[in-house]
């Protein structure tokens, strides 16, 4: 799934792209991925990109004149950048193919969706702040106002795992799976800690493992093309996905443990006292 740093990156690569230019034809190829019918995705087409923005997980092409386009990738989505688009529309099938833009150029994207559980989802809004997803998050994690105060005052009181406190995109927008991973592990903390049991010195900690991993990883990804974003993700990563490699910091072996959906990576001896965790649904520490 693009977290926060890729889609920050996608932000990057769209401004230099799309800024400047007039979309002159949206075509949704699997009407699944449209969320909203009023105003229609044609009421993009004959106005010129102002902007692009980026609320957590979520992007964000402004027109001038005409209404946002917002779309989250999801799980298995991913936005794919063309020089120059195939002539005539894109036929209607089983491929992954869900939506094109087209520019006056002849370039533009695709949004793409691999698997069989389509989650990827565009909005066409007049206000980005309508779409119910972006209207409940959090704060943003490298924001300028999102001090280690700010940070502390989200975790008090709260009773989850960090592990699941820190990908809610209520409490704080654009982490995921794998960078909750990577932010727990640099803090060397068990994702099945409670967060209000964190004294000042870890919540100190944990906030400067979250504000310097994604900052790392969202410098990794600048400048790169929107081809190559999933590659340098992995490549950049420490612990996540990365189960039964050494650990880059001590040279323990990296586990996991899997739930029904999704999986999670540690370093025992960076995290956990060297007591592997149960993998199983509701993980604790082995006694």
């Amino acid at each position: 799934m693009p977290e926060l740093p890729e889609v920050e990156a996608l932000r990057d690569f769209l401004t230099e792209n799309l800024v400047g230019h007039e979309v002159v034809r949206v075509l949704p190829v699997a009407i699944s991925v449209l969320k909203t019918y009023d105003p229609p995705v044609t009421a993009l087409e004959g106005h010129e990109v102002t902007s692009v923005g980026r609320y957590g997980k979520f992007l964000d092409l402004a027109t001038d004149g005409g209404p946002h386009l917002v779309t989250h990738l999801a799980r298995a989505g991913w936005l794919q950048w063309r020089d120059r688009l195939p002539d005539g529309p894109p036929r209607p099938g089983k491929g992954p193919l869900a939506l094109r833009v087209a520019l006056e150029t002849g370039a533009g994207f695709d949004l793409t969706e691999a698997g069989t559980q389509k989650r990827l989802a565009v909005y066409v809004v007049p206000d980005p702040r309508q779409v119910p997803g972006v209207a409940r998050l959090g704060p943003d994690p490298l924001a300028d106002d999102f001090d280690e105060e700010r940070f502390a005052g989200l975790l008090a009181g709260e009773r989850r795992q960090l592990k699941g406190a820190l990908r809610d995109q209520s409490l704080i927008a654009g982490v995921g799976n794998a960078y909750s991973d990577e932010i727990l592990h640099a803090a060397r903390m068990s994702p099945f800690k409670l967060a209000a049991s964190l004294t000042p010195q870890e919540t100190g900690r944990l906030y400067e493992a979250l504000r310097t991993t994604l900052t790392e990883a969202v410098e990794r990804s600048r400048g790169i093309a929107a081809g190559r974003l999933k590659a340098e993700k992995k490549s950049g990563l420490r612990v996540h996905g990365r189960t039964g490699e050494p650990c880059p910091v001590c040279g323990d072996t990296i586990r996991e443990v899997s739930f029904s959906d999704s999986s999670l990576q540690y370093c025992p001896t960076c995290q956990t006292g060297g007591k592997p965790l149960a993998d199983r649904r509701l993980s604790r520490l082995l006694k």
